[in-house]
């Protein structure tokens, strides 16, 4: 069985870095967590008159900076003023020069999502009429190239080391004290720690290349580390590397002068420990929970919590897996592991499970949101493939559990034959005469000075005494030796402990691919935000293609409206796509006389039906971005001449309902 430790420690190690290799090179770029749902200009659309600025409206709110959004001309220059100030809410907008002449801009786009992760893009549009233009519009996507891998790699060993680190710290605790004195296990969680403290410092040098420019060079750059200092991922990082500092003392008295204390002072010191260690575990999981999905999005002071319990439950089933997996291998013969730690560590696993159901059942719904993003979505796609690693690796949990429980119907017979070859190592004493052999001189010696013999007689009972000892204690050492040996030889020809060794190697090996495919789930876009993005997009789209009456069947109305007070002028369009009987798409443009769309206090549109005596039918559409509202499955029940009805308010006081007929199916 020894033999074939290297070898399976070797696999496991390869078949970590394969799948790590694989996961992360085929997951491309970090994809955004905050999608971009509307723009003005949009998409494609040729406005007659250039506009004073460019906004975009981000599904959530992002961070700027002076070159997050830039306005290029047809030769590539920049026609924006600067940075782009917060409109309203997840509005964005950067002003543009005077006097731009016709032809075809770009706009693109990076900055960085409230959850992270950087998004970027670019589109076109045109003023007068399209032209010819020098600009790509394929911009590099954010979080791409060898920084972004770099970056992938790193959060993959921070979430290792962080599971690593509190799964064999609590393994050791909670499940098996006497293992505070294993060397093996030492190493391990010492290791967990200097892989979670390598890897945060790694993202911090990384974040400020990794969510702007991508290069190689400015990982470095000082300046940008200062920047990234001010950012709430960079807040979590720091506060991370603290309570890593305090993590070290936890290991340090945990390795150091727990086993070495009496049993009164040890139960004091393991409270003290738990409750410090609980406080410590919390707070470095709660570190991803402050700045990654859980901070962002619906419930969100709902979901950092369940995101902590849920990081906690992992690190105590993977992390502990990992402390049992060097125990059963590696732990010496004068400290084998209980079968009674197995069965603690059992029952910690089978509550862990339990939460992780509880917890992942509620993240999955707060991510997906519905059946179709959970098969449509990569996000989707990607949980699909971590829920049936996790069934997986509970049906091998299982079959640990009932050896587990052989191993504990054996542990009498196995205690009791150690205990036999323990009390014959004790019973052997070294071979040789009990009394010291005496030296008597020869006959015939020539010397005959009494006092000289006797100096002589005691000098040679005095070293054979010596070498007496030192073969004596040579003897005990090898005794001891074979003893252990013979003890380890036992204990591994145990059947159930055998089994037990091969289950808890296979749950490893799956905890490993379980990892990479959850650290590739924590960088993809989630499912429900992809999809409002697909819709948002597809609604901009069809906006675009009616506002020039380029798609058959969808209908415009232009009206002129005066409300009568202040800035109460302007020009109200009403879109419906596709104008026919049954569910359409609504959207409604509020522009100034001189073409400027401006916002309202409130938009409000009506269609009846005179001639069937059927409505009105109140419609309030939804506020997109500035002078745009929209509305989805709008009813229209008959085909005919119906009459819409838009009030405009511009005011408290002052509003104004004008309308049109049209003919609708």
């Amino acid at each position: 069985m020894p033999q074939t430790i290297a070898p399976r420690v070797r696999m496991l190690v390869l078949l970590f870095l394969a799948v790590t290799g694989a996961l992360l090179a085929g997951a491309g770029p970090a994809s955004a967590h905050a999608a971009l749902t509307g723009s003005d200009p949009a998409q494609g659309v040729v406005v007659d008159k250039a506009p004073t600025q460019v906004s975009l409206t981000f599904s959530e709110k992002v961070a700027t900076n002076d070159a997050s959004l830039r306005v290029l001309d047809p030769k590539g220059k920049r026609v924006d003023t600067g940075k782009p100030s917060n409109v309203s809410g997840t509005t964005y907008a950067v002003q543009l020069h005077s006097g731009l002449p016709d032809g075809t801009y770009t706009v693109t786009y990076q900055v960085v999502s409230e959850d992270s992760h950087p998004v970027s893009g670019a589109y076109t549009f045109s003023v007068g009429a399209p032209s010819q233009t020098t600009v790509s519009v394929s911009p590099r996507e954010a979080g791409g190239g060898v920084v972004g891998w770099l970056y992938g790699f790193g959060r993959y060993l921070s979430y290792a080391g962080f599971i690593v680190l509190v799964g064999g710290a609590a393994f050791v605790l909670g499940c098996w004290q006497r293992g505070s004195g294993v060397r093996a296990l030492q190493r391990l969680v010492v290791g967990g720690w200097v892989t979670l403290t390598a890897a945060t410092l790694m993202l911090l040098l990384l974040r400020g290349s990794y969510t702007g420019s991508g290069k190689v060079g400015d990982i470095v750059d000082l300046d940008l580390l200062g920047q990234v200092l001010q950012t709430k991922t960079g807040a979590a990082l720091v506060s991370r590397l603290l309570l890593l500092a305090a993590a070290a003392l936890f290991i340090a008295v945990l390795f150091g002068a727990y086993d070495k204390r009496e049993d009164e002072e040890k139960r004091d010191l393991t409270f003290g420990l738990a409750i410090g260690g609980t406080v410590v575990a919390a707070g470095l999981a709660a570190s991803w929970a402050m700045a990654e999905h859980a901070s962002v999005g619906l419930q969100a002071g709902i979901a950092m919590p369940v995101d902590v319990v849920h990081l906690l439950a992992v690190a105590a089933w993977l992390g502990g897996l990992a402390a049992l997996l060097v125990a059963l291998y590696r732990a010496p013969a004068d400290t084998p592991l209980p079968a009674g730690a197995v069965r603690r560590f059992s029952r910690v696993a089978f509550g862990s499970v339990l939460a992780l159901v509880a917890t992942g059942t509620y993240q999955s719904w707060r991510q997906v949101g519905s059946w179709s993003a959970l098969t449509g979505t990569r996000y989707g796609q990607l949980l699909c493939v971590k829920i049936g690693l996790v069934v997986l690796l509970v049906g091998i949990a299982w079959i640990s559990r009932r050896w587990t429980g052989r191993l504990s119907e054996g542990a009498e017979a196995s205690t009791a034959v150690e205990a036999e070859v323990v009390e014959k190592a004790d019973v052997a004493t070294p071979s040789g005469d009990s009394e010291p052999r005496h030296a008597t001189p020869a006959a015939g010696s020539e010397s005959d000075d009494p006092s000289s013999s006797a100096e002589d007689s005691a000098s040679a009972e005095d070293s054979e005494a010596v070498e007496d000892s030192v073969r004596a204690a040579q003897l005990a050492r090898q005794r001891a030796a074979v003893d252990t040996a013979r003890q380890k030889k036992l204990r591994d020809a145990d059947p159930h402990r055998f089994g037990l060794r091969r289950s808890v190697l296979a749950e490893a090996g799956v905890a490993v691919v379980l990892l990479a495919v959850t650290t590739v789930l924590t960088s993809t876009e989630p499912g429900r935000t992809e999809e409002a993005a697909a819709k948002a997009t597809s609604s901009s789209s069809s906006s675009s293609s009616s506002s020039d009456g380029s798609t058959a069947g969808a209908l415009t109305l232009d009206m002129s409206f005066d409300t009568g007070g202040t800035d109460g002028k302007g020009v109200v369009s009403i879109d419906l796509d596709p104008a026919r009987v049954g569910g359409n798409e609504m959207h409604v443009y509020v522009q100034r006389p001189n073409g400027r769309a401006f916002d309202v206090p409130e938009v409000k549109v009506a269609f009846t039906l005179e001639a069937k005596k059927i409505g009105p039918l109140p419609v309030t559409p939804d506020h997109i971005t500035t002078g745009h509202w929209a509305a989805n499955g709008v009813q229209i029940p008959m085909a005919g001449e119906w009459k819409v009805a838009v009030t405009v308010r511009t005011s408290d006081i002052d509003q104004t309902t004008v309308s049109k007929n049209a003919q609708i199916g």
